[in-house]
């Protein structure tokens, strides 16, 4: 028996979700990527405390739905160690249209949100589309190996880097701090700046509601 693995091309669709109205009193506007096991409309939750009239939010909606035990509630994954650059090529144009259908003005403060897993796609859509923005905040994730200093040349000298970690996170011990802390370091120099809070694996609201 041959067993053959074939590639096609097929147009999909998927949604997103967004918190408040972008309005001309807008100042700022969030494009945040969620965790494992989030959906993105719940995900929002963590920004409700922001200023609605100076705040907009933008949250995209990882592709793979799945089952989580035992509640069965549906989370969602953005990549896995199978396929990763065909799956990451099909987020990036996802981006594209989400970009796209926004229609973010270029004056806008515009930050970018990682948190666990989606820290990974954050930063790797900024560098395969050399995306400026005012500040760059990564939550609790890692940073993809392959990407290196010439990826962030581009990122201007008055951009805000903010790495956000618990010193009691499940999932980063201290050596993968510290891993972690040194590659962000190598990429941004500088511009980066370390956040630890006493906590677990969890969005940290407070930090949040400081980054504006």
């Amino acid at each position: 028996m041959n067993s053959e693995e074939k590639e096609i091309i097929y147009t999909t669709s998927n949604s997103y979700s967004t918190l408040n109205t972008l309005t001309e009193r807008t100042k700022t506007v969030w494009v945040v990527f969620h965790g494992m096991g989030y959906l993105s409309r719940y995900f929002l939750r963590y920004f409700k405390g922001l200023n609605a009239e100076e705040n907009y939010i933008i949250a995209p909606q990882a592709p793979s739905k799945y089952y989580i035990q035992p509640k069965m509630h549906v989370g969602a994954n953005w990549l896995t160690r199978d396929k990763t650059e065909i799956g990451m090529k099909n987020i990036l144009n996802y981006f594209d249209a989400v970009f796209e259908a926004e229609k973010i003005p270029d004056h806008i403060n515009l930050i970018v949100f990682g948190y666990s897993q989606g820290v990974s796609v954050a930063m790797r859509y900024l560098a395969k589309r050399q995306l400026q923005c005012s500040q760059l905040v990564l939550h609790s994730g890692g940073i993809p190996k392959e990407l290196t200093t010439k990826d962030f040349e581009y990122v201007s000298e008055a951009t805000k880097v903010k790495m956000i970690y618990g010193t009691e996170d499940e999932y980063l011990d201290d050596n993968r701090i510290q891993l972690e802390s040194e590659k962000a370091e190598s990429l941004f120099g500088k511009q980066l700046i370390v956040m630890p809070f006493e906590g677990k694996h969890v969005v940290n609201v407070d930090f949040i509601n400081d980054l504006v």
